[in-house]
Order: structure tokens, then C-alpha cells, then sequence
């Protein structure tokens, strides 16, 4: 008998050894992956305001829509969609600012488009399905690679390595014929080293929207080989999407009448009718190559070294009616006596790029002395071109003869080093320096056919610091300051703008964490110099445009928390209270400029609140209720009723039960979505334009205003199972 307990004994000595090495290996193993996004991460308790998501949390609702529908209940995030359910082309704004000013990494790699600074997760799609976590950092944030942050950064790192091998196939469904698959595995760690995985998706929709079909797929590939001290990895991943347009909008007495109705693509036959072009489409694909090197030095001591390339390439396509040979650079033409000089006709708008980016960055920890530095290079070649493949009268036109040309080039070198030190137990005093050096040259003609040429060289010097107090284990005081600067993009070159935008962050907030409970409090003040505004208005892709607002400022409070009520309960709530203004706003009305003085920052609500209500009523079943609040906006920046965008309140239901203990198979989890449960009718997005008339009366002008919408879906639903090998 005593024997058998000692054989018992060392038996269970020796899983318990075992089952300690796996975990060692599994943190090891996670130490060095995120050392991809170490130099520009923060810890939990840095003095950065910032939130953190984790694959497990993003699974609850990952069915189909994009990652900025999923991230909507994050404190002053808001969300839309064009077609609107949320899959296609999707938007996300922090703090009022749109998503071209929210820095976006993935793997520490910049995501954001050099030229127009826009984040398209359509050619991304399913990407939510590849995520290990992300920190949304709101404000300045710490040092980041590419353009500056201005309202947030988001900082992705992809799948881990996982040490088990595992295969899963996922399939969901739902309202506007919304389809999604997708397979997903993993080798596990081959010989303790190796490990290879990947996913392939597929996602369709109608949309919400009439013809806003979405048509997307995408892919995801690792290699992964790890030891002791170094992990490298080998990622391709990327997408191709077709998307019906849908950025038009509508009027007032559309968005009444009839709220789905889908203006783009319309055209009138030889006979009268009234028809709509079937291939008004969007067509990208867009391929990420990507190359890490981490190295753990000694136990102070590790490196990461990144490469990549990005290809993207694509069109979007339009019906014209009646337009002008000399706008395609066609000769007129004589048809039975009569000349012609316009023509029916089918275009084609290309955009041609290439992306190139070598970072490498060097991290020591020792003691109380956390230092982080790095330099990142990027170099974008862009073309931008336009053709014809089809005119009623073609002339003297070959097929896809080019009616415009156009090339852009930006180049940019980037240089940090940040440190955090503790001091006297309680303290922690943080410190960042950035330098960002870029070069932006274009040539060529714009879509409109206008000459562009700019050569432009801007040097920015971006300090930050903030100081951390530990009042007790469970409370801590912080405050921060962040220098940003941003440059124009492309459009804002082809409006005459230059200067680049100056922004000052302040931030103040409050900690509280104990066993069940979480409360983060911040004040924050950002003080902008030459903010480029969203004038309301939108270009003809649907594109926003901007303008210099001179001074402005967005002052607020920030709550987030997390209650734990008994085993099974959790409440988290959310709360963003704001002051967006401009300061001495001059705009053109009635043919004169007018300074308006102070007015309201556009897409700027007051009141952004969210709120997640969690039962777990029984092992393995999950229940939530997600509601999100968002106050009145102004579309534009001169307090016109006629450009507000109403408060909308909506509410989503979502379940999730895990069934396991299958033979041959680790569990099945199927997830159930409504969204919208009480079937509100609502707008998250829209534009404001105004020009000039003097119809009336030829020495009177007088400024007309108009709007358009983007209606959101009325309640509907996405159900999916997960099954997991």
C-alpha cells in the first residue's frame, strides 16, 4: 500500500512538472510574441488612457461584420456601416475623430493607407478571426509607427503560436442573405519548434441597403519556428473584396419614404426607363507579406526586427451618361449629319500600390528601468489612373485607353525611444521622444483631370510623458502629455491644404481594481492647432472632405468599469462626456466669409455611453445584452439644424452556448446575434454641403444647404456554429 501511494505520488509529481513546463513554454512562447508590439504597446498600468480586447472577447460576436462594428461598445467609439449591417465598407470614430486620423498597426506595421491615411478592413475581411488581442489607446497615445495619432491608435497583433495542434470550421447566416465560412488550423508545435497555421474565409451579404452586395474573401498563413530565446515569423495574409457602391447616401425625403433606396448606378435607357448599372462595383485585393525576427537576448535584454511588403491593387467601376469626349481626351464625331461630342460610358478608377516597411526596435528591463527605442522606415509608390472599357460612341478611343495619370510617392523615417521608471514603490514616471521625418511627392493629374504636383518635406518632433501614482493596492492616479503632429493627405493637397496639424494631449484619470471590480476614470484636454476638419461634405467616391479649422479643442470625461455580481453576473458600463469646439470659425455664407467664432466640431456627439449586461445562467451558456447611446451631432462646423444627426439609442442581443464532451471532437460553439432588438430607425452617419446661389437674384448670393444620410438597419439577426477539432 505504500507503495503504491509513493508510485501515486511521483506520478502525480511528474504531470504536475509536466503540466508546468507547458505552461512555461506557453507564456515563454507568448513573452516573445508580443514582442512585436512592444515598443508601441503600454502595460495596464501605464499612464496612457487605453483599452484592451482579447481574442476570446471579439469570438463572442464575430460573425461576419468588420472589426469596427465588433469594437463599437468600447468607450467613445462610434460606429457605421454604408451598407448598413455592418459588412462591407464599416468606419470607426474615437473621440470624434474619423477613422484617417486613428493610427492603425498590425503587427506593429502600419495599416493606415500612406496617402489618403484611410483604414479599409474591407480588403481585411474576417480579419477579427486571425486577432490573439489589440489595445485601442484613445488621445495621442505612446510612439507609434506611421502617420500620427489624433483621436486613437489601434494596435493588432495577430494569432500567437500555438504549442496544440487544432483544426476548426466555422459557418453563420443571417438577415440580407449575410453568409459566412471559414476554416482555421494548426500544427501545434512540431518537434517543440515549428508550427504552421492559417485560415481561409468567405463572407457575402445583399446588405441592408438596396444592391449593397459585398462579395469578400480572405486568407491567412504562419510559419512560426521557436527556441529559448528567439521566435521567427513568417505571415501572408490579406483579401479581395467586391462591393457594390453604396456611399452615396440619400436625401431627407428618401431617408423617410423609402430608407434603403440606393441612388448609385442609376441611368436612364433609349427607351425612357430607368435602370440601375449591375457592375457599379468596388473591386480590391490587397496582399501583406510580413517577416519578424525576435530575439531575447538575456533575461534584460529583447529585439525585434520586422519587414514588410504590401501590394494593393484595384478599381472602382461606374456608368456615366452623356459625358464629354473632351474630359476623355475623344475627338467628336459626325453620325448621320449630326455631331456628337458626349457619350454613354463605362469607367474604370485604379489605384496601383506598393508599400515597404523595415522596423527594428530593442527593449531592456532591469529592475525598476523599462526602456524601449526603435527606428522604422516606409516607402509608398502609388498609381492612380483612369480608363475607359466601354462608350456608346467611342471615337477614337482603344479599349482601357488611360484619360488620367497620376503617381504618388511618400517616404518616411521614424526614430523613438521611450523609458519608465518606478521610484520610491509608488511612483512611475514615463518618458517618450519621437522624431518623424517624410518626403511626399505626386505627379501627374488628378481624377479630375487637374494637374498635381507636390513636394513637400515635413519633420515633427513628438515628446510625451506621464506620471503614475500608486495611492494603494487597488487605486492609482495618473497624468500625461502627448505632442502629436499629422500631415495632410492626399486629398488635402488637391484643396490647396499643407499645413500640417498640431495636437496637445492632456490626460488626468483615476484606477480602481479590486477582486470583482474595475472602475477608469480620465479628463482629458487635446488642443489642436490647424485641426483638419470634416467639412461635412464628401467627394464623389464618398470620401469626406476636410478643412483648416485653425484652433479647436475636444475637452472630456471618459468612465469605463466592470462589475462582478456573484459567479455568474457582470455589468460593464461606459461613459463619454465631451465639449468638441472650433474657435473663431470662419466660414463662406452668402457669398462672403463670416466668422461664426465658437461652434461645434462636426461628427463630434456630446454623449457617446455603452453598456454590456453578461449572464452565465448555466455551465457553458452565456447570455448578453449590449446597449450604445449616441448623442446629437453636427455634420458640419457652423451649427446648422439642418446638418444635425438625431440620438439614436439601440440595443443587441447575443447568446453563446458551448457544447462539449463530443467524441472526436473538442466542442461545438454556436453563437446567436440579434441586432437592433427593438427596431429602430436610425442614422450613425451622413454629410452636409452647402453652395452658393444667385438664381434668385443676380447681385444677391445666398448659401442653399443640404444633407444626406446613411440609414443602419432595422432589427436583424447572424447565427453561426464554430466546430472545434
Amino acid at each position: 500500500m505504500k507503495k503504491l501511494l509513493c508510485t501515486v505520488a511521483l506520478s502525480l509529481m511528474l504531470v504536475n512538472l509536466n503540466a508546468q513546463e507547458k505552461i512555461q513554454d506557453t507564456i515563454k512562447t507568448q513573452i516573445l510574441d508580443e514582442v512585436l508590439v512592444k515598443s508601441i504597446r503600454v502595460d495596464t498600468d501605464s499612464p496612457i488612457t487605453h483599452s484592451n480586447v482579447d481574442k476570446e472577447e471579439l469570438a463572442k460576436t464575430n460573425l461576419g461584420q468588420d472589426i469596427p462594428v465588433l469594437l463599437n461598445y468600447l468607450p467613445s467609439v462610434v460606429t457605421t456601416s454604408d451598407a448598413g449591417a455592418g459588412i462591407g465598407y464599416t468606419y470607426i470614430r474615437v473621440r470624434g475623430s474619423d477613422a484617417s486620423r486613428v493610427n492603425i498597426t498590425i503587427n506593429g506595421i502600419p495599416y493606415n493607407d500612406s496617402e489618403s491615411q484611410g483604414t479599409f478592413w474591407v480588403n481585411m475581411p474576417d480579419f477579427a478571426s486571425s486577432i490573439e488581442n489589440l489595445q485601442l489607446q484613445r488621445g495621442v497615445g505612446t510612439s507609434t509607427n506611421g502617420s500620427g495619432s489624433f483621436g486613437a491608435s489601434l494596435n493588432i497583433l495577430s494569432d500567437g503560436v500555438s504549442d496544440n495542434a487544432f483544426s476548426e470550421i466555422g459557418i453563420a447566416g443571417g438577415s440580407f442573405n449575410s453568409q459566412k465560412y471559414n476554416v482555421k488550423f494548426s500544427t501545434g508545435l512540431l518537434n517543440d519548434h515549428f508550427e504552421v497555421s492559417g485560415r481561409l474565409s468567405k463572407i457575402t451579404s445583399d446588405g441592408y441597403i438596396d444592391r449593397a452586395s459585398s462579395d469578400l474573401k480572405s486568407y491567412f498563413l504562419q510559419g512560426a519556428f521557436i527556441n529559448d530565446n528567439t521566435l521567427i515569423k513568417a505571415l501572408v495574409f490579406g483579401g479581395k473584396e467586391k462591393t457594390y457602391q453604396a456611399w452615396y447616401g440619400i436625401d431627407a425625403e428618401t431617408l423617410e419614404n423609402d430608407r434603403t433606396y440606393n441612388p448609385a448606378g442609376i441611368y436612364t435607357d433609349d427607351d425612357g426607363n430607368v435602370k440601375f448599372y449591375d457592375n457599379e462595383t468596388d473591386n480590391y485585393s490587397q496582399d501583406h507579406y510580413q517577416l519578424f525576427w525576435n530575439q531575447k537576448i538575456n533575461n534584460n535584454w529583447t529585439t525585434n526586427l520586422g519587414l514588410n511588403y504590401t501590394y494593393g491593387r484595384g478599381y472602382y467601376e461606374q456608368y456615366k451618361e452623356d459625358e464629354d469626349f473632351v474630359f476623355y481626351n475623344l475627338e467628336p464625331i459626325e453620325l448621320g449629319g449630326e455631331v456628337i461630342n458626349t457619350t454613354d460610358l463605362i469607367r474604370r478608377r485604379w489605384l496601383d500600390n506598393d508599400f515597404y516597411v523595415i522596423n527594428a526596435n530593442a527593449n531592456y528591463k532591469k529592475d525598476n528601468l523599462e526602456v524601449s527605442t526603435g527606428i522604422f522606415y516606409s516607402h509608398y509608390d502609388g498609381d492612380h489612373f483612369g480608363e475607359v472599357i466601354w462608350a456608346k460612341y467611342a471615337s477614337n478611343s482603344e479599349i482601357r485607353d488611360r484619360y488620367y495619370e497620376g503617381n504618388g510617392k511618400k517616404n518616411e523615417f521614424t526614430v523613438f525611444a521611450k523609458a519608465t521608471y518606478k521610484f520610491k514603490e509608488k511612483w512611475s514616471i514615463y518618458g517618450d521622444l519621437q522624431g518623424r521625418f517624410l518626403t511626399y511627392k505626386t505627379s501627374g493629374l488628378t481624377s479630375d483631370r487637374v494637374p498635381l504636383e507636390v513636394n513637400e518635406k515635413y519633420n515633427f518632433f513628438n515628446p510625451k510623458t506621464g506620471l503614475s501614482y500608486e495611492l494603494s493596492n487597488k487605486n492609482q492616479l495618473y497624468v500625461s502629455y502627448g505632442k502629436a503632429h499629422r500631415e495632410p493627405r492626399r486629398a488635402d493637397f488637391e484643396n490647396g491644404i499643407t499645413k500640417p496639424e498640431k495636437l496637445d494631449d492632456y490626460e488626468l484619470g483615476w484606477r480602481f481594481k479590486a477582486q470583482k471590480n474595475t472602475i477608469n476614470t480620465n479628463i482629458y484636454f487635446m488642443n489642436y492647432k490647424d485641426q483638419l476638419v470634416l467639412t461635412g461634405a464628401i467627394d464623389d467616391t464618398g470620401a469626406p472632405l476636410r478643412a483648416t479649422s485653425g484652433k479647436s479643442y475636444r475637452l472630456g470625461l471618459e468612465i469605463d468599469a466592470t462589475f462582478l455580481i456573484g459567479d455568474n453576473f457582470r455589468i460593464l458600463p461606459n461613459l463619454a462626456l465631451s465639449s468638441n469646439k472650433n474657435l473663431d470659425f470662419v466660414s463662406p455664407i452668402d457669398g462672403e466669409l463670416v466668422n461664426l467664432g465658437t461652434t461645434n466640431l462636426s461628427f463630434s456627439p456630446n454623449i457617446v455611453a455603452g453598456n454590456k449586461f453578461e449572464y452565465e445562467p448555466i455551465t457553458n451558456l452565456q447570455l448578453g445584452l449590449y446597449t450604445k447611446y449616441v448623442g446629437e451631432q453636427y455634420m458640419g462646423n457652423v451649427d446648422s439644424d439642418v446638418s444635425k444627426l438625431d440620438a439614436y439609442f439601440v440595443n443587441d442581443f447575443n447568446v453563446s452556448y458551448t457544447i462539449d464532451n463530443i467524441p472526436f471532437l473538442r466542442e461545438i460553439v454556436v453563437t446567436g446575434l440579434v441586432n437592433n432588438i427593438f427596431n429602430i430607425k436610425y442614422v450613425s452617419n451622413g454629410y452636409y454641403y452647402t453652395y452658393d446661389d444667385t438664381w434668385t437674384d443676380p447681385t444677391t448670393t445666398t448659401t442653399i444647404e443640404g444633407t444626406g444620410y446613411y440609414p443602419q438597419a432595422t432589427i436583424n439577426f447572424l447565427v453561426g456554429a464554430a466546430v472545434k477539432f
